[in-house]
């Protein structure tokens, strides 16, 4: 027989009127349909914690983000293989990196495709590094020379290589480029004497300009015209099943694409600066006024199926394309357009 007690069954009816109070309460501040008031948690997985991406901290540090009711927690991946393995494996919701990852696990075979739905960068953000200044530098100085390149595969690498074929550089036979040393250690190894030059993000160029061991002599932003560099992205199921989260995030970076754009380099130098604590404020802004100079950033984080179709050319040139997904498949604009109104 079971048995009764009063008195705990008068405190389970007290803290059940209480709890729904509490629920109503939260409903009614409204988050989105369906939705309270409390922040959702979105962890975003990046692919390097670089100047690049200043509008992305531009959202963070302003509190776009959680304007938008989402309580974010960044992760650097040191690499976009580890990033994409992150939103594969659920330890990331979202992935910010080249998009060219986005393709090669479709190729792969995987099961839930990871989508593009949010384009940041629409140059390359790396520069060529010399050990002297060279005013009237032209791409055929690369010849028979050693240059520390990027990871094979990677947007960096393969950008690289794009320049050099549209300026008729055999890219086995004219030059050595070097892709053995890891990511953010290229420019301790060209200050230590290995290359003639050296693909170099910020601010690690700087610094080699800085130090008085390197020189920029070219942008490939600039010599590359413009490429999906990265993107956001995340599985196909997750921006199905979150997609009030999804736009709101959307929402958040393009807040903080509009800054970035209405505002000088102090001013964007001064909103970052906390990201980059072991970066002082004059170099902050050499290196965004640097990127500002060459339309680095979209006005919006529309992906655009012409962007995508030269991402496809930019691989196949690399001997990295296994087969052409189509457009749709791996590329979602709806969030981008909603967050441009």
């Amino acid at each position: 027989m079971k048995k009764f007690f009063p008195h705990l069954a008068a405190c389970i009816l007290f803290f059940t009127a209480i709890f729904a109070t509490v629920s109503m309460i939260g409903c009614s501040s409204g988050f989105g349909k369906g939705r309270g008031s409390k922040e959702v948690n979105v962890t975003l997985n990046e692919v390097a914690h670089s100047i690049f991406y200043a509008p992305l901290y531009v959202a963070i540090e302003n509190g776009y983000f959680q304007e938008e009711g989402i309580q974010l927690t960044l992760v650097t991946g040191f690499g976009a293989d580890k990033t994409m393995t992150a939103v594969l494996s659920d330890e990331a919701d979202i992935g910010f990196m080249g998009p060219e990852t986005t393709i090669y696990t479709y190729n792969e075979g995987a099961s839930d495709r990871v989508v593009n739905f949010a384009q940041l960068t629409q140059r390359a953000g790396n520069f060529l590094v010399a050990r002297e200044e060279m005013p009237n530098f032209s791409w055929e100085d690369l010849k028979g020379k050693e240059v520390l390149g990027g990871r094979k595969g990677g947007m960096p690498e393969m950008v690289f290589e794009y320049i050099l074929r549209k300026n008729g550089i055999d890219t086995a036979a004219d030059l050595t480029i070097d892709q053995s040393i890891d990511f953010g250690s290229t420019a301790a190894a060209f200050s230590s004497g290995k290359g003639d030059y050296s693909v170099e993000f910020e601010p690690g160029a700087t610094a080699l300009e800085s130090e008085g061991t390197g020189y920029v002599v070219a942008s490939l932003g600039v010599d590359s015209g413009y490429v999906p560099y990265t993107a956001f992205s995340a599985k196909a199921s997750y921006l199905e099943q979150n997609a009030d989260t999804v736009q709101k995030f959307t929402n958040a970076l393009q807040k903080g694409i509009d800054y970035t754009l209405e505002h000088s380099p102090e001013e964007i130098a001064k909103a970052i600066s906390p990201q980059f604590k072991e970066t002082d404020l004059e170099t902050l802004t050499t290196i965004i006024s640097r990127y500002h100079k060459q339309d680095t950033w979209k006005e919006n984080l529309i992906f655009e199926e012409s962007s995508f179709d030269l991402l496809l050319d930019i691989l196949s040139g690399a001997g990295e394309l296994t087969a052409e997904p189509p457009y749709q498949d791996l590329v979602h604009t709806g969030f981008a357009k909603k967050a441009a109104k």
